[in-house]
């Protein structure tokens, strides 16, 4: 079952200058920052109420995020929604014809299990369905 807006990704091409501007228009710091090899993206986190803002940058040119902004330039790059078990939606999502870029659960940024819907099958929002490990 979805349970929350977990946050929204950002895809920033200089992670130094957008958390000075998130600083700035926020009031405060990153609480987390964190590099995510397998994503190839270093990830910093801001809390706004119990919702979070996730800045996301390249890590290396072969990256989702270096692809993304090289596309569609910076900005919202998916929405993450938290939900209690990864398999359970997966599969009810499927059911109902939603197609995934992968169904395999990995682990992410914040201590999450993470896996994306397609696009295509979502008005074309990447959507992230996390679950706490």
């Amino acid at each position: 079952m979805i349970k929350k807006i977990e946050h929204i990704g950002i895809a920033v091409k200089d992670l130094n200058k957008s958390e000075n501007l998130f600083e700035k228009l926020l009031g405060q710091k990153p609480y987390k920052k964190e590099e995510v090899e397998s994503e190839g993206v270093i990830t910093s986190f801001f809390k706004v109420a119990d919702q979070k803002i996730e800045l996301l940058h390249a890590s290396n040119k072969e990256s989702p995020i270096s692809k993304f902004i090289e596309k569609r330039k910076e900005g919202v790059h998916h929405l993450a929604l938290h939900v209690d078990s990864i398999k359970k939606e997966v599969e009810r999502l499927e059911r109902l014809g939603f197609e995934f870029i992968s169904t395999t659960p990995k682990k992410g940024a914040d201590n999450k299990m993470i896996v994306f819907l397609h696009p295509k099958t979502t008005n074309g929002v990447l959507v992230e369905l996390c679950e706490e490990i």
